[in-house]
């Protein structure tokens, strides 16, 4: 009875290792959204050096246009009025971009946040590998030790692979859990494991 319930607590640890395969997979997500975050970031800057130069170009034409202004000014207070007119539409023009690179300037900050929340998250992703793989690693030494299952950790996910080294001879382990329940991938590793005792 002892032996099947160091037969369990094995299989937890089996479980619990198995997961820090999945703390790696949600590690390489990370990364990939970080990779995505920073492609974001790029762009963002882009646009905004792009938009200063519009506004500065702008702000350069509207120097000018006032220059010009003054100049036919004094040929008729028509096309003073006319110029003043245009220069209040550049002067809008003016506060409607830098209202686009204010928005610029938030969306860039905002993806500044996102890449620094998802560096913190990698780093304790890093941090529960680095706790859990020694307990881990302890574990399936045990139970290989006991269950005589050497695992196959690369192969596909949904896939079980190993070699189970028997009393006679070495055998091979393939099975699928999309196909098979999880009862009969149990009730079959444990019909594997020599239920006779050998100090």
């Amino acid at each position: 009875m002892a032996a099947f319930r160091d037969m369990e607590e094995l299989s937890q640890g089996l479980l619990s290792l198995l997961s820090v395969n999945r703390a790696e997979a949600q590690q390489r997500r990370l990364l990939g959204r970080h990779e995505q975050v920073l492609g974001r970031l790029l762009e963002t800057q882009d646009g905004a050096e792009r938009r200063l130069k519009e506004i500065l170009t702008m702000e350069k034409e509207v120097a000018e246009n006032l220059l010009e202004a003054k100049e036919r000014a004094s040929q008729g207070g028509v096309e003073l009025q006319q110029l003043e007119a245009e220069l209040q539409k550049a002067k809008e023009e003016d506060a409607r971009l830098k209202t686009g690179l204010l928005h610029l300037s938030r969306e860039l900050q905002e993806l500044k946040e996102l890449e620094a929340d998802l560096q913190r998250q990698e780093r304790e992703v890093d941090e529960d590998t680095t706790v859990t793989i020694p307990s881990a690693v302890y574990v399936a030494q045990l139970y290989r030790r006991i269950s005589q299952i050497e695992w196959d950790y690369e192969c596909e996910p949904g896939l079980i692979k190993g070699i189970h080294h028997g009393p006679r001879v070495a055998q091979p382990i393939h099975l699928d859990s999309t196909q098979l329940s999880q009862k009969f991938i149990s009730d079959y590793l444990w019909s594997l494991v020599d239920t006779e005792w050998q100090p």
